[in-house]
C-alpha cells in the first residue's frame, strides 16, 4: 500500500470550491469521522512534522536521475498486479503491455530503474488496482478511512491494496524489505507533490480538503481520467418561484 496522502495532494490545486466545505456538513461517505479525525491529527500534527524535513532533504539533495530511477523502480513493482487487474476488467491489450514492460524493464532496465520499455514504444499507462476491479463489478467503496501513516482510503480500496500486495514481487519481500519499500516509496511520492504542501496547510479544514481530494483522485483513477460529467440540476424550480412572486 502506498502512502496515499501524497497522491491526494496532487489534486488539491485543481479541486472545486466545494472541497473547502466545513465539518458542520455530515458526509455520508465518512461515518467514522470522529475516529478518522483523530488519525488525521496523528498523521498531520505528529508524523508529518517529522517526515517533511526528510522529504525536503531528499528532494533538495538527491540528483534527479536518482529520483527518476526510484520512481521507475517502484512503478515497475506494480506492473504484475496491474496486468492482472487489467485482465480482470477485460483489457487484454493493456494487460499484455504491462507484462511486456515488466519483463523488459526488470531485465534490460536493471530491475526497473531504467524505463527501457518506453524507449521501445511501450509507454507507461494508468495502472489498475484491485479496488478498481471491485468497483467495475459493482462493489461499493464502503466507509472512508484515515489510516495512521498510510493516509486516506476506503474499506474497498484498502482491501484491494491487500490483494495487490499478494502478487510477485511483493509476496517475496520479508518484513524489513517491505518496510523499506514503503518508506522509500512514500518519501518519493511526497517529494513529487512538495509544491502542493502550502495548499494543504492553508486549507480552511485540511481534513475535509484531503478527503475530497482523495475521492476525486479515486474517481479519476476508476474512469481512467475520463470522469463522466455530472448532470446539472434544473433551475425550473427557481423560475416557478419567481413567477409566483410576479403574480
Amino acid at each position: 500500500m502506498k502512502l496515499q496522502l501524497g497522491l491526494a495532494l496532487l489534486l488539491l490545486s485543481v479541486m472545486p470550491a466545494q472541497a473547502q466545505e466545513t465539518a458542520d456538513v455530515k458526509d455520508q461517505r465518512d461515518p467514522f469521522e470522529s475516529f478518522n479525525r483523530a488519525m488525521w491529527y496523528v498523521n498531520y500534527n505528529i508524523l508529518d512534522p517529522v517526515a517533511r524535513p526528510v522529504v525536503h532533504a531528499y528532494d533538495d539533495y538527491m540528483p534527479q536521475p536518482v529520483k527518476t530511477g526510484f520512481s521507475n523502480f517502484f512503478d515497475n513493482f506494480d506492473a504484475p498486479f496491474s496486468a492482472a487487474n487489467h485482465l480482470l476488467q477485460w483489457k487484454p491489450k493493456k494487460a499484455g503491455i504491462e507484462v511486456l514492460r515488466f519483463t523488459i524493464n526488470s531485465t534490460v532496465g536493471i530491475f526497473g530503474i531504467f524505463d527501457i520499455a518506453s524507449d521501445m514504444g511501450l509507454p507507461a499507462h494508468h495502472q489498475e488496482e484491485f479496488g478498481e476491479v471491485m468497483h467495475k463489478y459493482g462493489i461499493p467503496s464502503g466507509p472512508y478511512l484515515m489510516l495512521p501513516l498510510f493516509g486516506p482510503t476506503t474499506v474497498r480500496d484498502g482491501a484491494g491494496d491487500l490483494v495487490d500486495g499478494l502478487y510477485f514481487p511483493y509476496n517475496h519481500l520479508n518484513q524489513a524489505q517491505t518496510i523499506g519499500r514503503w518508506t522509500m516509496d512514500g518519501i518519493n511520492d511526497r517529494a513529487q507533490v512538495r509544491d502542493q504542501e502550502p495548499l494543504l496547510d492553508n486549507a480552511l479544514d485540511p481534513y475535509v480538503f484531503v478527503r475530497e481530494a482523495y475521492f476525486q483522485m479515486r474517481e479519476y483513477d476508476i474512469y481512467d481520467g475520463k470522469v463522466p460529467e455530472q448532470p446539472q440540476e434544473s433551475d425550473e424550480w427557481l423560475d416557478d418561484y419567481l413567477d409566483e412572486i410576479d403574480e
